[in-house]
């Protein structure tokens, strides 16, 4: 079967499943609450309400023991359940953990730095790359220096000769 299913016919079969599966979660509501209507009545009979006040008491009471039985079972399970989802979580953090968090491959994009800087800090901040328009302007001082100095030159290159031919010599 190598022929696609039309966009049509693939909607028309997904809106199909969807009114099957509500049916079924309809059916499965209704079998539940009569399940609990049938179990009401087996274990929950009416109580016998004829008789003296002494006679109400006594069944006041025992409505109030069974009461507060049931509300200790039900903690109990309710903790039961807290604790086993708690371990449940702490499992998938373990499996997630020994398994490692797979990093998605990154496409390459080619951006400038000015426009990677404005993605990451946003519009408002706007950030200039050019490194040298942030920098210090320092002026330069022009020395001048002595005309003696400039004609003295070869004077200086000769008595530096004479210290190295002392240094030759011995």
């Amino acid at each position: 079967m190598t022929d696609k299913m039309t966009s049509s016919r693939r909607h028309h079969l997904k809106s199909l499943i969807l009114q099957i599966a509500q049916n079924w979660l309809e059916q499965e509501k209704s079998d539940d609450a009569a399940a609990k209507e049938a179990y009401i009545a087996e274990h929950c009979p009416d109580p016998d309400l004829s008789g003296d006040q002494a006679a109400l008491m006594e069944v006041c009471k025992k409505l109030h023991a069974a009461i507060d039985k049931i509300d200790e079972e039900r903690y109990d399970i309710a903790s039961k359940v807290s604790k086993a989802d708690k371990e449940i979580e702490d499992l998938k953090i373990k499996v997630v953990d020994l398994r490692g968090v797979k990093k998605p491959a990154l496409k390459k994009v080619r951006m400038s730095a000015d426009s990677m800087l404005k993605a990451l800090l946003g519009s408002k901040h706007t950030v200039n790359m050019e490194l040298r328009a942030n920098l210090k302007q320092v002026k330069k001082e022009v020395k001048e220096e002595s005309t003696e100095v400039l004609g003295d030159w070869r004077k200086n290159i000769e008595d530096k000769a004479d210290r190295k031919k002392m240094f030759e010599s011995s």
